[in-house]
């Protein structure tokens, strides 16, 4: 054999061993990446499993397979971004469901899902709360609105209609645990547009969406009570008692109607509460219907106004600036980014205004023992230190470290896609 040909042999075969390490190389270099992961498609498929999963139980052991397979924070917010959190072959129509709460009470609840639903087509969801919930439980086969499911019908969004009576009022805690949770569930089985979730209400329906506006607004872009009354929620025979902070209503708009004529909550007796409204510069549109009594016979004649202000107002998941007063931090502590985590006075509200410009936070708190500050990637640069300010005192500069944990923690919790939130900065007052 030539010594030309040996050479040439020798040389294929050194580049095939070169080919071969490098080979070797890249898999080593991806199952450190991706311990259990070998390709996409499996970080893909954990992702999937985890929006997918039937119970809450399931996410979590979903959340830690995707935390033990160390997949890089950037990698993982890519793709639960883009996720399929709903599923294909569901229902359509009127469908009825159910589900139980920690205390054992079951909470039946209506879907309308447009008949001609395309799940490749994300739809806005409206609650829509009932009035009338001093009566008793509902019997099985009831309905739950009183003009019927199909009043509701529409092509164009989902309508959640919940059951509510004396033992599950809307502003009792159970609801307030009860609605989120149905939201949920819709997402996780029908593409729902996470930014066009509206609450509206009629009666006590509208008296509950008030309530939703003044405690946990997070989830939502808009409210509209109609012939309600935010005072009900002041009064303990009502099973309210709360104080109600207006400036948490300055979080999302309000869509308000009552009628001149209503026996119950006539428009007049509203004018002082929306005279504070006014003061407290909320967000809102204040309709008194001319003679109306307490019905929904203006609905016909105001559908386009309402339609036109759910549209104009969709929910910015990431807002600059919030502001959050509560009464408690086990539950109603949280407006998007912001959570009050415990007060200093049992006598006042823990009061946090924070306003975030690039990676600073300039806030005012007060009555406030700790707050956690949650941060995306969508609103802060994590190659840069992060300054939060509290009352003219730099209270924290420095670098944030993006955690896989934090981010699935967060995303169990709201399941949103367009709302994830990869690291949570704890600031003490109390040092």
């Amino acid at each position: 054999m030539q010594t030309s040909t040996i050479r040439t042999l020798v040389n294929c075969l050194s580049h095939t061993q070169s080919l071969a390490r490098l080979r070797v190389s890249l898999f080593i270099s991806t199952m450190l990446l991706f311990p259990g992961a070998n390709a996409a498609e499996d970080v893909s498929s954990l992702i999937q499993k985890f929006w997918h999963a039937e119970s809450l139980e399931a996410r979590a052991t979903a959340a830690d397979e995707i935390v033990a397979a160390k997949i890089p924070v950037s990698k993982l917010i890519e793709e639960l971004s883009a996720g399929r959190l709903h599923h294909d072959g569901v229902p359509t129509g009127i469908v009825l469901d159910s589900r139980v709460s920690d205390t054992g009470l079951e909470l039946p609840y209506a879907l309308i899902v447009p008949q001609t639903y395309d799940p490749e087509r994300s739809y806005p969801v409206e609650f829509m709360l009932h009035g009338g919930v001093g009566r008793g439980p509902w019997e099985e086969g009831a309905i739950y609105w009183r003009r019927g499911y199909e009043a509701l019908a529409s092509e164009d969004k989902i309508t959640i209609v919940p059951a509510g009576w004396r033992d599950a009022h809307w502003w009792h805690e159970e609801q307030a645990t009860n609605l989120p949770a149905i939201l949920r569930r819709v997402k996780r089985d029908y593409n729902v547009d996470d930014n066009r979730v509206t609450m509206s209400g009629v009666s006590d329906g509208g008296t509950g969406s008030y309530f939703y506006a003044f405690k946990q607004s997070t989830p939502f872009a808009a409210f509209l009570p109609f012939i309600g009354n935010a005072g009900v929620l002041r009064n303990p025979q009502s099973g309210g008692g709360f104080w109600l902070f207006f400036e948490n209503l300055r979080s999302k708009p309000l869509f308000i109607v009552n009628s001149e004529n209503d026996p119950l909550y006539p428009a007049a007796s509203i004018e002082p509460f929306i005279s504070i409204l006014d003061r407290a510069e909320v967000n809102h549109e204040f309709t008194v219907i001319e003679n109306g009594g307490h019905n929904l016979d203006w609905l016909p004649d105001q559908i386009d106004r309402i339609e036109t202000f759910k549209r104009d107002n969709p929910r910015d998941a990431f807002p600059d600036s919030v502001q959050w007063l509560t009464d408690r931090t086990d539950i109603f502590n949280r407006n998007h980014w912001l959570v009050i985590e415990s007060r200093t006075s049992d006598e006042e509200p823990a009061i946090v205004i924070a306003t975030r410009s690039g990676n600073k936070y300039e806030v005012n708190a007060s009555s406030v023992g700790q707050f956690s500050l949650l941060l995306s990637p969508n609103e802060i640069d994590f190659s840069d230190p992060v300054t939060v300010v509290v009352n003219g005192e730099e209270k924290f500069s420095g670098m944030v470290e993006q955690s896989s944990a934090t981010l699935l923690k967060w995303a169990q919790e709201d399941l949103d896609r367009t709302m994830l939130f990869s690291a949570e900065l704890a600031i003490s007052l109390e040092d």
